[in-house]
């Protein structure tokens, strides 16, 4: 396993590409060992901040050793990133987390499920899916504002959902599969918990293995705060309690074993 590892980057280019959604490339030694679910760790240049702000992998450019974010200006420390430019230091902790196991979706038909701020790491693993009998990318927005949508539609079918219904289904990413009749046998999703909740009912019900990352919980990332809880079926052996946290042991959880 690849050893984590603070490290001082640089910006590649940045760009605004949504009403407060920016979207960042690194320079980084940290691209080549990333995988699709992953997240890294940014730190803040402002010395009162004390944690950093940990952010997921959208995608790698392996031969240019770069790293994609996106991310939503949230607070003062995602607004202090938004306006780095390129050559800006920006200092990096990675990569975190267990990624999703892109192994089991081989040979089955997969939806991709993502909402908001948990669209971009559909982008790295959509990339790197291989040998699946299909792919169908569910993504769900506020409005028409469809970031990343047009490069997930390099590499699979997409499937839009939007809270005012003014591009494709009104609603959320569970209408899309009620309207358009869309099947699976397996799920990777990331999103707000209300969509997370819902998509681990409907794999229940329909005898699915479904994926979840749980990163809207996580606050510092590197496992100090334990404000990324969750219980799980499992008894955690540090605390032996049914309790894990999601930055060091997630963000990805096996949607039978987390109460959400």
């Amino acid at each position: 396993m690849e050893q984590k590892k603070k490290e001082s980057a640089r910006v590649y280019k940045q760009q605004q590409i949504a009403p407060g959604i920016y979207d960042m490339w690194i320079n980084t030694t940290l691209a080549s060992q990333a995988k699709p679910g992953q997240f890294i760790s940014v730190y803040t240049q402002d010395k009162s901040a004390l944690l950093p702000r940990p952010i997921s992998i959208c995608e790698t450019d392996i031969t240019n050793s770069r790293l994609r974010i996106v991310y939503r200006v949230a607070g003062k420390g995602t607004a202090e990133f938004s306006r780095y430019k390129t050559g800006h230091r920006v200092d990096i902790l990675g990569t975190l987390g267990n990624g999703f196991p892109l192994e089991k979706a081989e040979g089955k038909r997969l939806f991709l499920m993502g909402g908001g701020i948990g669209i971009p790491p559909m982008l790295a693993v959509a990339k790197a899916v291989k040998n699946t009998t299909s792919v169908d990318v569910i993504v769900g927005y506020r409005d028409k504002e469809l970031f990343l949508a047009e490069d997930l539609q390099k590499y699979a079918a997409v499937h839009v959902a939007t809270e005012d219904g003014s591009v494709g289904t009104k609603g959320n990413v569970m209408n899309v599969i009620e309207e358009e009749k869309l099947v699976a046998d397996i799920i990777f999703a990331c999103g707000p918990m209300p969509m997370l909740r819902a998509i681990k009912q409907y794999a229940a019900k329909k005898g699915i293995e479904a994926y979840l990352s749980l990163e809207e919980r996580m606050a510092c990332g590197v496992g100090a705060c334990l404000g990324c809880v969750v219980k799980t079926k499992e008894v955690d052996h540090h605390s032996h309690v049914n309790n894990a946290r999601i930055c060091t042991d997630g963000p990805v959880y096996n949607a039978e074993d987390v109460e959400i």
